[in-house]
């Protein structure tokens, strides 16, 4: 580990301890942090913990993580990104828009869900779902928009390397993240979604129908990293050192991220 980033990483868990310690009285606007849709419930819940520990609060939108990677270089006032795709933060990081090139905070996973009077199978083959699109049964299948969400590209490579992208293509309903892909499946409004695990072990999910986990085999990793941007203030670097910590790290394991180790 570089001096530089020892005295960067001391920075962030002093003002941790102060934040915990002395909650500010008249504190500045909360910083804007960026986040993978994927996040949606792991980050607001580990938010909130930060928020009891720190009295600071965080204002967070929730999005695709290519949307997210151009509105930052244009200049959008994030001072955290947690992109779904460590791409977009590396390459953010070559422009000199972040402070280095951040940390891989988790790797997501995708699920093919089935909501409740869906006449498809939870198959992990993906197998009814090609006979499905051909026999009638599935009339949309939602997913998030390959060309700017991380969750999207992943489904599309699962569904090509099942064979049945030809098929399903015609039939597609494409969210702007996968998030709303998942609202999209969890309504009927679709016969089936492929989502993130995350929102499928949500509340929002959880009880409105059946998923099954997709292989890994089937995409590329769904690798996860987070960054600074030049904006960094003291709060954003709090929470960017919170979110490695065991706390936060426990409620990402929960909602079924594979964490790097420590």
């Amino acid at each position: 580990m570089t001096i530089r980033l020892q005295a960067r990483k001391l920075a962030a868990m002093l003002a941790l301890t102060v934040f915990a310690l002395a909650p500010a009285t008249h504190a500045a606007a909360p910083p804007n942090i960026a986040a993978a849709s994927d996040l949606q419930f792991a980050l607001t819940e580990i938010a909130e913990s930060f928020r009891r520990s720190t009295g600071q609060d965080l204002n967070i939108a929730f999005g695709s993580s290519g949307n997210f990677r151009r509105q930052i270089a244009e200049g959008a006032p994030f001072e955290l990104f947690l992109s779904a795709d460590e791409a977009y933060v590396e390459a953010l990081a070559a422009e000199g828009r972040t402070e280095d090139a951040g940390v891989r905070y988790a790797t997501g996973r995708i699920v093919l869900f089935v909501p409740t009077g869906s006449r498809l199978k939870a198959d992990a083959t993906l197998a009814d779902l090609g006979a499905a699109a051909k026999d009638g049964r599935l009339k949309r299948l939602a997913i998030a928009n390959p060309e700017h969400a991380p969750y999207g590209r992943a489904s599309r490579e699962a569904l090509q390397k099942a064979g049945i992208w030809l098929q399903v293509a015609p039939k597609l309903a494409l969210g702007e993240n996968v998030s709303q892909a998942a609202q999209f499946a969890a309504s009927g409004a679709a016969q089936a979604g492929i989502v993130a695990n995350s929102l499928a072990r949500s509340p929002a999910l959880a009880g409105k129908g059946e998923s099954v986990l997709l292989s890994s085999t089937l995409h590329a990793p769904l690798h996860q990293r987070m960054v600074l941007t030049k904006r960094a203030g003291p709060v954003a670097r709090a929470f960017f050192e919170y979110l490695q910590q065991p706390a936060a790290r426990a409620m990402f394991r929960r909602y079924g991220f594979t964490l790097p180790e420590s």
